[in-house]
């Protein structure tokens, strides 16, 4: 693990993810950020414009398209002591630090009725078993480091940056017997889809370190493990994964899964690991490109926000919980059959990162929610596109983004514009219910042993 620094006395001048690529050797020493100290600097020193840099938020684009909720559902207002952020990054930030979380929204205003306790019908038997198998292995001082409780604050404390101080363990600080069992957990927990694109991420990040010339604070082991609460058939619990450009929060209640949120990315998207080729996002760049390509002249004129792409657009990552977000673009009742089917297939593509079960079980909830799903795009629609394309219904918010060189392609003094070299990709699910608290709220407020 790289040596740990203290953030500038100011703490209002420190860019998670800035190098100085013209340091001798590579990148300048990473300045670690601590969680709380640096977001409460950061905040009151600069206000929403650090915030809005931090998130590359940049708000709604395009006037909102005709999509009133469901009649069947009910929307209510956000409270007022925890009143809906103005943005992507100075509100959803707040709410990472604070117990202020209500989580994704269209206007402030949360859609209830929308998730209910029940059987799925699918295991979870063998994601708990081999968490309880890693949690036995650990020593005491690593289960101090390790174990939450599943009300903690610490769910909402993750980050997709490099240079963040993170808790739990990481892969390099597990013993080989330790490191197998950790594996297990995401063996269990995702599909082979979704761990293959796992440690494709982690080996790419790997790839970087040596591009730079820093495997210290860029490779395949400094991806870390909390667990909230204890494995259990009935009783809420979790698990979170996190690193530089992966972060996956598993909540389990019975045989009911929440993975959000989730974030996927790398830079770079492809290279070479122990002698073999690794590429990610193709699949999600192709499906995006054949949606936004399978739509009339019209209807391109509503989904696409913007043919020019100067910047990154991502609103929803990390500390950005409570973001508001009106739909924009074309929704999916004015879509052909066949353009619903190509829809699904891009969610599909990104909700399969999860166990098959539990994938197949988003998917009918998805589905039941089609008709009030809206695509967005910004960027031009050629196959060589840099993109960005947003999936968003009450169940469920999906963002592709071409990014602007990180601190990889700013040590190789790439191009400041956006390409297909830096990608984030966030799943999140709106209305509450990321993390699972919408189900946790539910189990409090049923279970005779909390409400007695």
């Amino acid at each position: 693990m790289s040596e740990q620094h203290e953030p500038t006395p100011d703490g209002a001048t420190v860019d998670p993810s800035d190098v100085d690529p013209a340091a001798p050797g590579g990148p300048q020493a990473p300045v670690h950020v601590d969680r709380r100290r640096f977001m409460n600097r950061l905040f009151l020193t600069t206000g929403a414009t650090a915030f809005a840099a931090m998130a590359g938020g940049v708000g709604a684009q395009a006037a909102s398209a005709d999509s009133s909720p469901s009649p069947t559902a009910t929307p209510t207002a956000m409270p007022t002591p925890t009143g809906p952020p103005t943005g992507g990054g100075p509100g959803g930030m707040a709410s990472a630090v604070t117990e202020s979380f209500w989580g994704l929204t269209t206007d402030g205003r949360r859609i209830d009725d929308l998730y209910a306790i029940h059987s799925t019908g699918v295991s979870t038997t063998a994601v708990r078993q081999a968490t309880a198998a890693f949690i036995a292995s650990l020593t005491t001082a690593q289960k101090s480091a390790v174990l939450y409780d599943i009300h903690s604050l610490e769910w909402q404390q993750w980050s997709n940056v490099d240079n963040y101080t993170r808790n739990g363990i990481d892969i390099a600080s597990m013993t080989t017997a330790q490191q197998r069992l950790g594996l297990a957990v995401l063996t269990a927990a995702l599909s082979a889809r979704g761990l293959k694109l796992t440690n494709d991420i982690r080996h790419l990040n790997a790839v970087a370190g040596k591009l730079i010339n820093a495997t210290d604070r860029f490779n395949e082991n400094l991806y870390y493990v909390t667990i909230m609460g204890t494995p259990s058939a009935t009783e809420p619990w979790g698990f979170q994964f996190e690193g530089h450009h992966l972060v996956v929060n598993y909540f389990v209640l019975g045989d009911q899964v929440v993975m959000t949120p989730s974030f996927f990315g790398s830079e770079p998207t492809s290279g070479t690991y122990n002698g073999q080729t690794v590429r990610v996002f193709d699949t999600e760049l192709a499906l995006g490109l054949a949606m936004v390509n399978s739509l009339t002249p019209a209807q391109q004129k509503v989904a696409v926000l913007s043919t020019v792409k100067t910047g990154s657009n991502a609103v929803a990552e990390a500390f950005a919980d409570n973001q508001v977000q009106a739909y924009t673009g074309l929704q999916a009742n004015a879509m052909t059959a066949a353009q619903q089917t190509r829809l699904l297939a891009i969610i599909e593509q990104f909700v399969g990162n999860t166990d098959t079960g539990h994938a197949q079980v988003k998917m009918a909830e998805v589905r039941a929610w089609l008709s009030d799903t809206h695509f967005a795009w910004i960027g031009a629609t050629t196959a060589d596109a840099v993109l960005y394309y947003r999936i968003q219904s009450p169940v469920i918010w999906i963002e592709f983004d071409c990014e602007t060189p990180g601190p990889i392609g700013i040590s190789l003094h790439e191009p400041q514009s956006p390409s297909r070299n830096h990608i984030h990709a966030v799943v999140r699910t709106p209305n509450g219910n990321d993390y699972g608290k919408e189900l946790l709220r539910q189990h409090l407020l049923t279970s005779p042993h909390h409400t007695r």
